[in-house]
């Protein structure tokens, strides 16, 4: 059965969960700015936050703490495995670290690839920790897999990113409303880059919605408008110059 912690399930509920996971290598890959892009963005009206690696979780819980704002916070991990695509939270070793780290919610990859442990077998050892298990999934089979098994919550977040699933421009609004319809608490994660795609996925039936790189990765937001200019300057043949 899911793990209850009702407070953290009402709070995130209908709400948007910021994900603050800089761009590795990038000027903003210091926790110590990951934990004021948290605040930023509570600042903001989110009611939850998504943060990856142990240091920059330990950074936003600190933080939190220091201010007073207890809100949720979902902890990952990623990491290149030999002999899996898993990739997010892999081990029990990395489910127990991040619990360690102050996550109420740990995120993990419950995809149907070949990997280290079994779903179902992470999903008890997050609520052994006293922790709520998100499942990142990528079909709806996967999702109901996950459900079935006892995650709290199911999140769209590699639709898209593994090998036949829909490469769609936003986010899969479709694996959205059929994981809704199963009864799973879906949380939108995955190419939310406008409040329109926001919207649309509540519209669905998501019970909450992740936002990430529309937030927290400056260099990639800049790039999207430099590509537009560039495009725009290209296709007028530099009318104006």
């Amino acid at each position: 059965m899911p793990h209850p912690a009702p407070a953290v399930v009402a709070r995130l509920a209908g709400g948007l969960i910021a994900s603050c996971q800089p761009v590795r290598g990038g000027v903003f890959d210091r926790p110590e700015l990951v934990a004021l892009f948290a605040l930023a963005a509570l600042d903001g009206g989110a009611v939850g936050l998504r943060v990856e690696s142990l240091a920059d979780l330990r950074a936003v819980r600190a933080a939190l703490d220091a201010a007073g704002r207890p809100v949720p916070v979902t902890g990952l991990v990623k990491r290149t495995e030999p002999g899996t695509a898993v990739f997010i939270t892999p081990r029990l070793a990395d489910v127990r670290a991040l619990a360690d780290a102050g996550a109420d919610v740990i995120a993990f990859d419950a995809t149907d690839r070949g990997r280290p442990v079994p779903v179902a077998e992470t999903i008890d050892a997050v609520h052994a920790l006293g922790a709520l298990a998100m499942a990142d999934v990528s079909t709806e089979a996967e999702g109901v897999a996950a459900h079935a098994a006892g995650a709290d919550f199911v999140a769209t977040t590699l639709s898209g990113y593994v090998p036949g699933t829909p490469d769609v421009p936003g986010p899969d609004l479709e694996l959205v409303a059929r994981l809704a319809r199963a009864g799973a608490r879906v949380v939108a994660e995955g190419r939310v880059a406008t409040p329109a795609d926001a919207a649309a996925a509540r519209a669905r039936g998501a019970f909450a919605v992740t936002v990430g790189t529309a937030f927290s990765r400056p260099e990639w937001i800049v790039r999207a408008f430099v590509d537009a200019v560039g495009g725009a300057a290209a296709s007028t043949g530099g009318a104006g110059t």
